[in-house]
């Protein structure tokens, strides 16, 4: 039998190769602690027990007291989680637009997907309501502008997987829109774990060499003068 030694070099490279699976997974861990001790109470019962996942909204585990009245001792793991979420999401826009051939939208991209680093993590702070709708629209311009790029590959899973998470995501803005409370908090749920499919999908099976024969904006408008 041989023993596999494994140096400094080897788990950096490790840590690199997988930091956006780590974040997600401590983020989720974290988040589902928060939930676990969650005291309880609802927008339509103050009384009930617990965090109710058909209603409860995930922003609840944010605030100092719960919908009960009680403290809430989810914060701090909610805060963690949400912090180390938006870190996650940072590197793999980071990630996605190095796989990407130069052009404007492979810096709108990366730019972009690191602003919503500290947008996403104020969505903890009394500016919830403003940082998710800020932090949300970047968020989903982002997945559009890598959409149009996977339309241009032959990943043709990506193609109808990306375009039923954008619907998700439209039909929760439509139904916060409409005022439909009692479906807003499964849709959000629903929204939220779709786009983290989406995120580790494109992170572990999209690689450069698929967008390569992609051409460069310089080159494709180079060659639009030259006729």
């Amino acid at each position: 039998r041989h023993t596999i030694i494994w140096t400094k070099q080897d788990i950096k490279k490790m840590i690199n190769k997988h930091s956006v699976l780590i974040g997600i997974t401590i983020s989720f861990v974290l988040l589902l602690i928060a939930i676990s001790i969650y005291p309880g109470g609802t927008y339509q019962d103050k009384n009930s027990v617990g965090f109710d996942w058909a209603k409860n909204y995930i922003s609840n585990l944010f605030e100092v007291k719960a919908l009960n009245g009680s403290q809430n001792p989810s914060r701090i793991w909610a805060f963690f989680g949400m912090f180390v979420y938006s870190i996650s999401c940072a590197i793999f826009f980071v990630n996605m637009s190095n796989k990407i051939p130069k052009n404007v939208f492979k810096y709108i991209i990366k730019y972009t997907g690191m602003l919503i680093m500290p947008l996403t993590f104020l969505i903890i702070t009394p500016l919830h309501d403003l940082m998710l709708n800020i932090s949300s629209f970047l968020f989903w311009n982002c997945i559009g502008a890598i959409t149009v790029f996977i339309f241009m590959t032959k990943l043709h899973f990506f193609k109808i997987y990306n375009i039923i998470c954008l619907l998700i995501f439209f039909y929760a803005v439509y139904i916060h829109t409409s005022s439909n409370w009692d479906l807003l908090p499964i849709i959000q749920k629903v929204n939220t774990i779709s786009s983290i499919l989406l995120i580790l999908g494109l992170e572990y099976f999209t690689k450069k060499e698929d967008f390569a024969h992609i051409k460069p904006t310089r080159q494709r408008t180079g060659q639009a003068t030259n006729r």
